[in-house]
Parts: structure tokens; sequence; C-alpha cells
């Protein structure tokens, strides 16, 4: 067939001259100058994101639970003065003193001036076994000193107590604060730690002092962005933003950005070779590599977006916070990153300065070279056996997924924090002298004219210790009721109790009874997990799926691909099973993994499936079917390899910090990316390839036409190696990695 004539000079696409201008020789100043005025003009709001922070209870549970429902109607109770209980547990090994209830009363009369309006505090009442004293301490939310008065309890508490009294402030209120300061500066530790790691890596990947400066730089207008896009859309669109999510995001942004990152300077690095003129070589670089990243941006962000189909709130804020992040890094990557690389010059690259050699194509000028690589030893060690490979990987991914199948599901919560906060152990003290629970009851919300009846009806069941009206609405038309449960809030116990107690109000006529608190919401959300298990998971394999097809135009590999990926995640959480159980003595599961998990694994996992078979498809078009396999390995191989490591280190950032189901999810995540950036993207991916064949392209014309020899390259590539246009061969295949 002839080779496509290249387009005239000046007839360049629009849109193909709009995504290289960054490369330019004038845009690059003004991209340059747009981003300076946008962070000049829009920085200051990045600082504001905490503003539109969720943190109330309904964040983090499903938005169509009941539990959930309580805590709407309570507001109707409390007005603009929310009152929330701190507990003071003192208990000793053997009977309270004299000397320690004086202690009690005296501390209740030092916490009276912070005690909310209209309210008493309950105590000291002693326990059934004599060995404990408890005071109820009713606090407000309505200020924002709910903290202080938290840490005054403590203090007071804690000041001249008598030896051998231990004292803990816990309750709502205690476990509340507790929670708050897990979240406390979160935003900028998490930014401060993922950016040293990112840089450490960088400086090892690049040895050189000056170009890991360009990449850090461009995430760190993204993370600008980002965080402005974020406040605008959480304060003008309902974007739902909790504290999880804003922290995580900054994690997901330097992750992937860098990723991109390192992927565009790689493939730029190469053009240098090829062409003395770096804004030539940028524009080469942005078309070669700018499809592959934008699709593999595009995949990642889709898939996050699915959770918009989860129930539970924080899920869904995680999913939408999360796209809008990896869009926002997308554009930092392919419009500031390639105008500081152009501006700075190739001394940037000091001291592996890259030269222009005059070489054609580095598939041909580096071949020698590329055959001493590690990558294109692994190729060939995978051609001589490819069935063997695949199937021993397979086998191993296998083994590790075994072990998902003793994972206990569901954090108690005193399993949440990785390091036991004084609620805890006050919720300890109490279930251990009282019943347990005594300390946070919990509430029906009932019409008053059924009160009694609904009384009666949740004192009747089994598991409750005890029924009170706790309060009624302005208007009279609406009752709260305390509920005490026997066995303690998070058990299992009280959530079969919570369960009976439901049936047993549901069932009166007119009371339009509502069960809520703390044990409610821990029950709704655990089922909520389970269901959004089976709407998110489905949608996320359809989106990736079509994705893939449009990107191959095949059908066969993308379902090669999608297997892969969702093995490499049973995989994956089957190793971090490991971990939790032997290593970090975690003794559960938070309920929310498997779905946060398998999200960002799929999306991330097929991200490096993305860059290896862009490549490989490129490639089988110009040398054949096994040769193209071989040679996309082996060009993509220490790029990709590179980027899984950044982007396992960023999330394990996340493994140290403090609450429980955040260190599982930055474990699991870091786990699947390397499983699937040493084990899947090296080994499965390129010996099912090699396996099937150019079958594997089906129905697309490289899975029926007869492939080109090994080594060869098609009439239509020209002297050059390339027809139609200077970056594809033929005018047609996918863009360079």
């Amino acid at each position: 067939m002839p080779a496509r004539p290249r387009p005239p000079a000046g007839r360049t696409p629009a849109l193909r001259r709009l995504a290289t201008a960054p490369g330019g020789r004038r845009a690059k100043w003004l991209v340059l100058a747009a981003w300076l005025i946008l962070v000049a003009a829009l920085g200051p709001l990045a600082g504001k994101l905490g503003e539109v922070e969720d943190s109330s209870s309904n964040a983090f549970l499903p938005g169509s639970a009941e539990s959930a429902q309580v805590n709407t109607e309570l507001e109707k109770f409390r007005g603009e003065d929310e009152i929330i209980p701190a507990v003071v547990v003192y208990s000793r090994g053997s009977a309270t003193t004299p000397a320690d209830a004086a202690e009690a009363r005296a501390d209740r009369a030092d916490f009276a001036p912070l005690v909310a309006r209209g309210e008493q505090i309950s105590g000291p009442v002693p326990s059934a076994d004599g060995k404990a004293l408890m005071l109820v301490v009713p606090l407000s939310t309505a200020g924002d000193d709910l903290t202080g008065d938290v840490e005054k309890v403590r203090s007071v508490a804690a000041a001249n107590a008598p030896p051998g009294l231990d004292i803990e402030v816990g309750g709502p209120a205690g476990s509340l604060i507790d929670s708050i300061k897990v979240f406390d500066n979160l935003d900028s530790t998490l930014m401060l730690a993922t950016g040293a790691v990112v840089t450490l890596l960088l400086l090892l990947t690049y040895r050189s002092p000056l170009l890991w400066l360009v990449p850090v730089l461009s995430v760190g207008f993204a993370a600008v962005l980002t965080q402005v896009t974020t406040f605008a859309l959480a304060k003008y669109a309902a974007l739902p933003v909790d504290p999880q999510s804003a922290g995580i995001l900054m994690v997901l942004v330097f992750g992937v950005g860098t990723d991109y990152a390192l992927l565009l300077i790689a493939r730029y690095r190469e053009e240098l070779h090829r062409h003395e003129d770096r804004h030539d070589a940028m524009r080469l670089a942005l078309r070669r590599s700018g499809p592959a990243i934008v699709a593999s941006a595009g995949t990642v962000a889709v898939g996050l977006a699915c959770l918009a189909f989860a129930d539970i709130n924080s899920s869904r804020s995680l999913g939408l916070v999360g796209a809008v992040g990896v869009v926002c890094a997308l554009l930092a990557m392919i419009t500031v990153l390639p105008a500081l690389l152009v501006v700075t010059g190739r001394w940037v690259f000091w001291p592996f300065v890259p030269r222009c050699t005059g070489a054609p194509a580095a598939e041909e000028a580096g071949q020698d070279a590329a055959a001493r690589t590690v990558w294109t030893r692994i190729g060939a060690l995978l051609a001589r056996r490819p069935r063997w490979s695949w199937l021993m990987s397979v086998a191993v991914t296998a083994a590790l997924a075994l072990s998902a199948t003793g994972i206990t599901m569901g954090l108690t919560n005193a399993e949440m924090f990785q390091d036991k906060p004084e609620s805890v152990v006050a919720q300890e003290k109490l279930s251990a002298h009282y019943p347990s629970g005594s300390s946070d009851p919990a509430t029906v919300v009932v019409r008053t004219a059924e009160r009694a009846e609904t009384e009666r009806a949740a004192a009747a069941v089994p598991g409750v210790e005890s029924v009170e009206a706790a309060d009624r609405t302005a208007d009279g038309s609406l009752t709260s009721l305390s509920v005490v449960l026997r066995d303690a809030p998070d058990s299992a116990a009280a959530e079969r109790t919570v369960d009976r107690l439901r049936t047993a109000v549901h069932g009166v006529d007119g009371a339009e009874a509502l069960v809520g608190g703390t044990t409610a919401e821990s029950l709704d959300t655990r089922r909520a997990a389970e269901s959004d298990l089976k709407v998110v998971i489905p949608v996320v394999l359809a989106v990736v799926l079509l994705v893939l097809v449009a990107l191959l135009r095949s059908l066969l590999a993308p379902l090669v691909l999608l297997a892969t990926v969702v093995l490499s995640y049973f995989g994956a959480l089957g190793a971090s099973h490991l971990v939790f159980a032997y290593l970090l003595d975690f003794p559960a599961v938070d309920n929310s993994l498997p779905l946060m998990g398998f999200v960002f694994l799929v999306a991330l996992g097929i991200d490096y499936n993305i860059f290896l078979m862009t490549r490989v498809r490129e490639e089988v078009a110009l040398r054949g079917h096994r040769a193209g396999v071989l040679t996309g390995l082996s060009s993509t191989g220490g790029v990709i390899t590179s980027a899984g490591i950044v982007l396992a280190a960023t999330f394990a950032v996340i493994a140290s910090m403090p609450l429980v189901s955040m260190a599982q999810l930055g474990v699991l995540v870091g786990i699947g990316v390397l499983l699937d950036t040493f084990l899947v993207r090296t080994v499965l991916v390129p010996s099912l390839a090699l396996d099937i064949g150019a079958r594997i392209w089906w129905p697309s014309r490289l899975g029926r036409a007869p492939q080109p020899p090994a080594g060869s390259r098609t009439p239509e590539e020209g002297a050059t190696g390339e027809a139609g246009s200077p970056e594809s061969p033929g005018g047609r295949s996918l863009e360079r990695v």
C-alpha cells in the first residue's frame, strides 16, 4: 500500500497543534504564564478545602441508612445547640474508696462551667461490682470549642487523682474528638511525606541533582489546581468531601502525576537523541506518549467515578474526589511539565545529558544495546516457554488469593486505631463494670403520641437493658428514646439486638419509629458495604472493558487484560491479609476495604496494561506479533517499573496513618501495584499475548491479516520507518508510550 502523504506545512490538525503547544517556542511561555497566574489568583482557595469538608456522622454512613435518617431527625431536637455527652469513668482493680468518690464529686463541680445550657451532669454512678464510678457530662457542639471542652474535662479529671485510681474520658464526645485528631493536619502531613518519598525515588531514578525538580514542581501545580477545583465543586456543586478523601487525594495526585511525568520524560529523552531541536523533540514526545497517558488517566478517573453508585457517602466522596485529582494531575502533566522541560533545556538532565546522535528511530539504533537490557532478557525467557510462564504466574497469584478466604470483616470501634486512644480505653472500662451500652445507648425517634407503646415494645426486646424518654422536639410531635443495650455498642450481639429492636418498634402502628446510634450505624454501614460490592464492581468492570475495547480496537485483548487485573486484585487482597494478620496484627479488615481496593487496583492496574499494550500494538503492526510483544515489553519495562515503584511508595505513606482503615487501604493498593508491576505486566500479560498469538487482537485487522516476519518492517514505513506522518506508521497506529 502506498505511503500516505504527509500534510503540508501549516496544515497540521488544530487539535494536534493544541496538544503539542506546551512544547512550542512561544507557546511554552504562554503556558507557564497561564499556570503562574492561575496559582497566584486561585492559590489562596487551596488552603480552604478544610472549610467544605463534612466530618459529621452522616458523611461516613450510607445515604439511605435508617441510622442516617435518625441523625437528620435529631437536628429537629437540637437546633443550634447539639448535645453530646462525655463519659468520665473512675476505676480500680479493687473496690473504689471514699477518696475516689470525693474526687469524682469535686470533678463534677469543676465540670459545671462546661455543661451545655439547660443540661445537668449525671453521677457519680457506682458500678454494681463497686470497682468504678461514672460521670456523664453533657457538652454543647454549638460553638467551635468542643475539642477544648473535652481536653479540659480530661485535664481536670487527671489532676489530683488519688494514687491507684484510673481515670479515662470517653463516650460519644471523647470518641469524636479522638477521631478528629486523626485527621488534624492530615493533608499537610501526607503531602510532606509523599513529597519526600517521591523526591527520593526520582533522585534514584534519574541520578540527576536537577531533573527531579521539574516533575515535583509540576505535581505541586497539580496539587494546587486539585485543591482549588475540589473546593469549588464542593462549595458550588455539592461534591461530597470528607477528611479521609481529602487526605488520600493528595497521595493520589502525587502518585499518578509522577507516573505520567516519568512516562513523558522517558519519551522526551528518547526524542532528544533523535532531534537537535528540543521543541521538535517535545512535540513528538507529546504526540506519541500523550494519547496513552490521556487514555490511562481517563480510565482511572472513570473507574473512580463509578463509586458514585455506592450508597456509603464516604465511598462516593473518595471516588469522586479522586477522579477530580486524576484529571487535574493529567492537565498539569501535559501542559506545565512539558513547558518546564523545554524551558530548562537539555542541561536539566545533567550529568546524563541526552545528545542528538542523528540516529533513526530508537528501536533501530538501540537494538544491540537493548539486547543487553534486563527487559530483553526477560522477554527472551518468556518467549521460550510462554504457556509455562503465564501458568506459573497464575498459580502464584492464585496461591496468594487463597489467603483472602481467611479474612475477618468488620473492625470494632476499639480496633479502628493503630494506637489505642483514651476513648477506647474508657469504653473498655465501662464495658467491664457497667451494662456495656450505658455509655452509648441506641436512639429511637418516635411520634410522641405513640411514645408509651413504643417504650413498652422496646423494653420487651431481648438484649435491652433499659428505655427512657430523652427529649422532645420544640413542637412536641417527636420524642427521642434512649435505649441502653446489655452488650458493648460495637459488638455483634449488640447489632443483633438492634435488629430485634427495629422489628419491635417498626411494628407499632403510627409510631413511624427509627432506630439509630453507634451500633445501628455500624450495622447499616456493614450491610451497605456488602450491597455496594454487588452494584459498583460490575459497573467498574463494564466501564473499563469499554475503554479498553475502544483503545485497542479488539475484544479478546481487553477481556484478557481485565481478567489479569481482577486476578491480581484477589492476589493482592490475599497477600495484604497475610501482612495484616502476621506483621501488623490487625484483628480484622474494614468493611469498606474490598470495594475501595478493587476500584483503585482495577483502575491503576489497567493503567499500566494500557501503557504496555498500546506500545505492543504499535510494534506488532511494525514487526509482527511475537517481535512486537517482546519489543513493547523491553521498550516500556524500565519506565513502567519506575512508575509502579513510585505509586506503590506513595500509597505506602497512607499505611503509616493512625486510622486502621486508611492504613489497610494503603497496604492493599501498594501491594497490588507492585504485583501488577513485577508479575502481571512483566510476566503474565506478555506471556499470554505470546501464547495466544495474533488472535489476541481479534476482531481487528491485526488479528486477521498475515503478520510481517519477525524483525521486518512494513512497506508503508518508507526510509524513515514512518509513513503518513512523523509519528505514526501508516498514519494509523496508536501513539507510542
